[in-house]
């Protein structure tokens, strides 16, 4: 099979979308990439991101694809875990500290960096709508973060969010609390479970 064949079969397996990262892992010289644009047959959508025309842009995955250290957090990992029904103004993302997210910030993403040690602590990966996966903080670790950037949350988000998770049946309340030591904010978490529980 020659490159052009090889990077057809990519682009089908990933349907549509894929990245020079991926295309590299495959062998794949980055010159097919420019002769496919060149030939219409794909179109770069970011810098290392490439679509095919009857692709859907799927922004969550091209996002994270291009910035593979961003996790998805805050009132975006509340929106992707239904804790809320609005949908998000802009994107949230969180790194880890030392990161440069300034790239991401001039795009309008909201970009929170936390401590090494915690950046990875529950992390899981979730579909996008369009099926692809995406790194999200679970449910635990989102109500631990909006509740650490309550001051500066719409109260409205904030409480749906923390009711929304009490009130399910998948709610793991020892691992919330553990998490929220970590984070430090087991007080305040305490004080919501008083009141909800």
């Amino acid at each position: 099979m020659d490159y052009k064949e090889s990077l057809e079969k990519l682009i089908d397996g990933k349907d549509g979308l894929i990245t020079t990262r991926e295309v590299e892992e495959q062998g794949i010289p980055r010159y097919y990439l420019t002769e496919f644009t060149r030939e219409g047959k794909l179109e770069r959508v970011a810098h290392g991101v490439y679509l095919t025309s009857d692709a859907f842009d799927d922004e969550l995955y091209r996002l994270q694809a291009r910035s593979k250290r961003i996790i998805f957090s805050h009132e975006t990992a509340l929106y992707l875990h239904e804790l809320t029904d609005r949908d998000p103004f802009e994107w949230s993302v969180t790194v880890p500290r030392g990161y440069n997210g300034s790239n991401l910030r001039d795009e309008g993403i909201r970009v929170y960096t936390v401590k090494k040690e915690v950046f990875k602590m529950g992390v899981i990966e979730l579909k996008t709508t369009y099926g692809r996966p995406i790194k999200v903080y679970d449910r635990e670790r989102t109500i631990c973060d909006i509740i650490r950037n309550r001051n500066n949350m719409d109260t409205a988000i904030l409480n749906e969010g923390i009711k929304r998770y009490i009130d399910s049946r998948d709610r793991n309340i020892p691992l919330l609390l553990r998490y929220a030591n970590e984070l430090d904010v087991q007080n305040v978490i305490r004080n919501y479970m008083e009141i909800l529980l």
